[in-house]
């Protein structure tokens, strides 16, 4: 039924306050919801600035590590100038900890980079963006190889990596020690060039990650280095493995 004028214009009389109303509500929603912050993109940036904090506390941390292991090295070195076996046990110790990768060591070597395909490349067939990615066992099969060949040392970006480090990614970022690394990731380390290159070139896992740099565009270089410097490994090397919860209920 078609409505006349003046029903029409009662109609808008009485509607108008009603949609005023339910639009203040929406706003007040909204600002309650957003708490004066902006409601797109507000998670992802509270995140990120998580993340900035977290690293920005493990950084400082790090610091004041370093700063006390220089004071109990150097205590111990007092106390073995006075004390012959403390003395030997401290020769012992510097001699385990070059070996263990806890004094920088310098030498000749290899750098490797991998990077993420470039975003606007055009690539044939269908690729899904895990094809176009570095993954967790890029980076490992390239620090299994470059062990293999003989390194005497290695670092990933700028961290000392020893024989308990472990590689984990998440998503196309790096998590090492606590810190997060976009790529391109660089993997530096010390030995023979030759050998490091050729038990680069004999891993199938990375046979297999060159195709992908040739058919979708990844990132990889090998670059010999005459002279470098990696630092000592400051993570923690105290070993972690499963406990026994107290009154845990083992049976199946």
């Amino acid at each position: 039924m078609r409505v006349k004028p003046r029903s029409r214009a009662l109609t808008w009389r009485h509607a108008i306050p009603a949609l005023t109303l339910f639009a203040g509500t929406l706003f007040a929603a909204s600002a309650s919801t957003a708490h004066g912050t902006d409601l797109r993109g507000g998670d992802r940036t509270r995140v990120t600035e998580l993340i900035a904090q977290e690293q920005r506390g493990y950084q400082h941390a790090q610091g004041t590590y370093r700063s006390l292991h220089r004071q109990v090295d150097e205590l111990g070195r007092q106390a073995g100038r006075r004390d012959a076996g403390v003395r030997s046990a401290q020769q012992e110790a510097d001699r385990l900890a070059a070996l263990s990768g806890f004094t920088p060591v310098s030498g000749r070597g290899v750098r490797v980079s991998l990077n993420d395909a470039p975003h606007d490349r055009r690539v044939p067939g269908d690729p899904s963006p895990d094809d176009l990615v570095v993954h967790q066992q890029d980076v490992q099969a390239v620090v299994n190889a470059l062990w293999a060949g003989g390194a005497t040392g290695m670092q990933i970006m700028d961290q000392r990596l020893i024989s308990t480090s472990a590689v984990r990614c998440v998503g196309n970022t790096l998590i090492l020690q606590g810190v997060v690394y976009s790529p391109p990731f660089r993997i530096t380390a010390t030995g023979v060039p030759g050998r490091l290159r050729a038990a680069l070139d004999a891993s199938p896992e990375i046979q297999i990650y060159r195709q992908y740099v040739d058919e979708y565009g990844l990132g990889y270089t090998v670059k010999t280095l005459q002279k470098t410097t990696l630092p000592a490994y400051t993570g923690n090397a105290t070993p972690k493995y499963a406990t026994e919860v107290d009154g845990a209920d083992t049976h199946p």
